[in-house]
């Protein structure tokens, strides 16, 4: 490629001036009420710790139904067998 270099900077400067000029015709951001922001973060902290309850009940749900299918029975025995042995 024997092109000039100048021809090679051109697409390079076409961006910088296509963004440029997005940039510029973006609006200001709003300004935020102090008020509005704090009532979100409650809003937010409220929805993370109902989620966080609704987490733990399927886990407890989840480690019921695995006791009662696969493992209930054996782990029963096993806890028993073992209970003996730690008191001595």
């Amino acid at each position: 490629m024997n092109a000039p270099r100048i021809w090679k900077s051109v697409p390079a400067l076409l961006v910088c001036c296509a963004v440029g000029v997005a940039y510029a015709k973006l609006p200001p951001p709003p300004p935020v009420d102090p008020a509005k922001a704090a009532e979100a973060k409650m809003k937010a902290a409220e929805a993370a710790k109902k989620a966080a309850e609704q987490l733990a009940k399927a886990q407890d749900r989840a480690v019921e139904r695995y006791k009662k299918e696969k493992g209930g029975e054996a782990m029963a025995a096993k806890a028993a067998s073992a209970a003996p042995a730690a008191k001595k």
